[in-house]
């Protein structure tokens, strides 16, 4: 049951992350965060370098990491915009709902079936983001319109697929190439860093100082510094456990992750509604770990 302990780990981990970033990125552009975070982490994780060895990798296993790299990279990017744009409690939740969309997608570009749990795991999902974007105020039917009015969703929506598509290269990579969890955990930390240095650079951003000049205080550099050490911490106990238990499993008890955030994250930063959000959270994780517990 080690793969058990280290998803439980990886989720806890993940919560006490997503807490941080919600507090930094008051402060903080989304970009410069995510330019900062990934170099302190690709720094703080290369004496990881000396646990592993670098002949496991070959040109191909290189190609498919990188472009694992990019596809989690720009969903890290979504998240963060999301998350510094809305609420704790409305941006997490739904990041939940990846087990919907890769079931969804195998059903209708690989053709296979939806099982009743899959289909009651997804009603649940449904019901509880529809619960988290009901207010008093908006009427019955505004969370049905949510996604279609409202930009930073559409955000979500795309980190949704693009962790989705992520995921299931994680298990392909550990697998066909035989990587050791934290070299592959090292090297994308290392492609991380240069993805999104590539992005700042495209964007005009070319003036570095401008990002380190956005980090105002000892404090909040203290706290991008957590951050990156919690990142590496669960980026390894999810790896890990990937390695050594069906992907789909793990991921659903990654998913706690959204759950523990929204327990603590809510009343920290005192957001309304309280019980009704970790009861719509509650409804949404359920239904993910259904649909992978099938």
């Amino acid at each position: 049951m080690t793969w058990f302990w280290l998803a439980i780990l990886s989720a806890f981990l993940s919560a006490s992350a997503a807490i941080i970033q919600k507090r930094i990125l008051f402060d903080v552009r989304p970009l410069d965060f995510s330019l900062i975070v990934s170099g302190l982490i690709a720094v703080l994780s290369t004496p990881l370098l000396a646990l592993t060895d670098f002949g496991y990798f070959d040109m191909s296993s290189l190609m498919y990491l990188f472009l694992k790299s990019v596809l989690n990279a720009f969903a890290f990017l979504c998240i963060m915009t999301a998350l510094k744009n809305l609420q704790l409690s409305r941006a997490l939740p739904v990041l939940a709902a990846t087990p919907m969309f890769i079931a969804l997608l195998a059903f209708i570009f690989l053709g296979e079936s939806l099982s009743a749990y899959e289909v009651t795991g997804m009603f649940l999902i449904v019901t509880g983001t529809y619960i988290l974007e009901l207010k008093k105020e908006e009427g019955f039917l505004h969370p049905l319109t949510v996604f279609k009015n409202s930009g930073y969703h559409r955000i979500i929506l795309l980190a949704l697929l693009l962790m989705s598509v992520s995921s299931v290269m994680d298990k392909f990579i550990l697998v066909k190439f035989k990587l050791p969890p934290v070299l592959f955990v090292v090297v994308q930390n290392y492609f991380f860093l240069l993805i999104f240095l590539i992005t700042y650079l495209l964007t005009g951003k070319n003036s570095f100082g401008s990002v380190f000049k956005s980090v105002k205080s000892r404090q909040l550099f203290f706290l991008i510094l957590i951050t990156a050490l919690l990142t590496i911490g669960y980026r390894l106990a999810q790896i890990g456990s990937v390695k050594l238990a069906p992907v789909g499993v793990v991921i659903s008890l990654k998913r706690l992750s959204v759950l523990f955030a929204v327990l603590i994250g809510t009343k920290i930063f005192r957001e309304e509604s309280y019980f009704k959000k970790i009861a719509a959270t509650f409804l949404i994780v359920a239904g993910a770990m259904m649909i992978y517990e099938d």
